[in-house]
């Protein structure tokens, strides 16, 4: 394991030069405090998890000190900002502080949020506060342990700076890693501010960099779009089938890897609603629940006009194409795994639809259900599930269709049953209402509860003795929380 100064940079999007960002210095939180640390993201980059506890670690991630090797660089990007097009946007209040390579190879971007001002900071203070830390934080981890694709968070460093949102509040750090942070909005701006050779330039580094493999087919750049496609297919999937919610999936928060990106007023489905908007700036629901599915295909679109300069417009729309048949088979493949099936028949995807259309008139939680379903044989399971629902004839007739599925599917134990429903079924979440608890604890400086909830959510399948809080369903007060942007 390494110190904090046995990193070894390799500042790879640094080189492209100033027409892809700016160098910026962070600006220097007061009295900086750590709050939390993933061990597990630091693994990432091979270091003792032990220097969390030193003060050079709060100092590096609260912009006090800097490696020589770091290349601090805020990025420039443009985006579709809940379908209007924005000319600039770019690094407002984060920098990239360089990449480091660990010894298996991998390159990881540090990416300081909340670090000052930037030349694109706009009418912002280029700060974050606590509350919004710790939020991505827990959700970039917790996202990490259900298997969803995402960027992940080394730590969030607290401290005494103040911060005025809607009232005064604390300024905070948090940590990114992710392979890479270039976006979908990259490329928009370069292509929409005619800009050719940078457009060219910024490509083949994302072709040379992250998808190697491309380069070995006749079209590389077509077979570089068809990747990102699948890749955003399968993670949109996964939100879809967990019940997660983005809550502003602009282009500019559309990372080119098809990862989780950008977390702001995000949140995990209660009781399921097909329809929740989890952003209460959202007026008209353009990023509702059900809405991303489509929002994730409007957005590949727009990322292929950008394209338009390397690939031929009808191999686009071709590639395109491949989203909705490709989100379909990864969602049911994973939802046919939670209802404990192993095999595929035509009408699962009707078993699947009626049971979520019961679950929406009941106000059903959705994710105590599904773990629920998988604790006994399927006939004795449905009957305690039974009293949730406010359709019984409903209910009763979708579980008698359920119990004869899962007859037909195999022969197996209820203990082997048992054990491949709750290894995709979690049986912790991160519910709005438990992350609110931490940061309420937080703010009066007891950072015990935002550690002892992630440390929870790294291990959502495994039933965990003396933390049956964590999995209860959530108080009427914990439903209808409003996040903010700035939450």
């Amino acid at each position: 394991m390494k110190a904090l100064d046995e990193l070894t940079f390799d500042n790879r999007f640094a080189r492209l030069g100033d027409a892809f960002s700016t160098h910026v210095l962070p600006e220097p939180l007061d009295e900086p405090r750590l709050v939390v640390a993933s061990k597990a993201a630091m693994a990432l980059l091979d270091l003792d998890p032990a220097v969390a506890e030193t003060s050079v670690f709060a100092e590096l991630f609260a912009g006090h000190k800097l490696w020589a090797e770091a290349e601090p660089r805020a990025m420039v990007y443009s985006g579709h900002q809940f379908g209007g097009y924005t000319p600039q946007l770019g690094d407002g209040r984060g920098l990239l502080l360089g990449e480091v390579y660990n010894e298996a190879g991998e390159h990881w971007d540090l990416h300081l949020k909340g670090a000052g001002m930037t030349p694109y900071s706009r009418m912002g203070d280029g700060r974050a506060v606590l509350r919004s830390s710790i939020r991505e934080f827990l959700a970039s981890e917790a996202l990490h342990a259900l298997g969803i694709p995402t960027s992940r968070a080394l730590c969030v460093i607290g401290s005494s700076t103040p911060v005025w949102r809607e009232k005064q509040e604390r300024g905070a750090m948090v940590l990114r890693l992710a392979h890479s942070h270039i976006r979908f909005g990259h490329f928009e701006y370069f292509y929409y501010t005619k800009k050719p050779e940078q457009q060219a330039e910024l490509a083949e580094h994302v072709l040379n960099l992250h998808y190697p493999e491309c380069r070995e087919q006749p079209e590389p750049y077509l077979a570089m779009f068809r990747e990102i496609v699948e890749r955003n297919a399968e993670m949109i999937a996964k939100w879809q089938a967990y019940g997660f919610c983005h809550g502003v999936m602009n282009t500019d928060n559309m990372s080119i890897l098809g990862i989780t990106f950008d977390f702001g007023p995000f949140a995990f489905l209660d009781d399921f609603d097909a329809h929740f908007i989890c952003n209460h700036s959202d007026h008209e629901g353009r990023y509702s629940f059900s809405n991303q599915v489509p929002i994730g295909q409007w957005n590949l679109s727009a990322l292929a006009q950008a394209l338009t300069p390397f690939i031929s417009v009808d191999a686009l729309k071709e590639a395109l194409g491949l989203y909705l048949p490709l989100y379909q088979a990864h969602y049911l493949d994973l939802m046919r795994r939670r209802l404990g099936l192993t095999t595929a028949e035509d009408a699962d995807q009707q078993l699947v639809e009626r049971l979520l259309k019961l679950m929406q008139n009941s106000g059903v939680d959705y994710t105590l259900f599904l773990r629920h379903l998988g604790d006994e044989p399927a006939a004795l399971a449905v009957a305690p599930l039974r009293d949730d629902f406010v359709d019984l004839a409903g209910f009763d007739a979708w579980a008698e269709q359920y119990k004869a599925r899962v007859a037909r599917d195999g022969d197996y134990t209820q203990e082997q049953r048992r054990e491949r429903m709750h290894a995709v079924n979690p049986l912790y979440i991160l519910r709005n209402y438990l992350a609110q608890n931490a940061i309420a604890a937080a703010e009066s400086g007891d950072y015990s509860e935002v550690r002892r909830l992630h440390e929870v959510l790294t291990r959502p399948f495994e039933e965990q003795a003396g933390m049956e809080q964590y999995a209860q369903r959530p108080p009427d007060w914990g439903k209808h929380l409003e996040i903010s942007c700035s939450s």
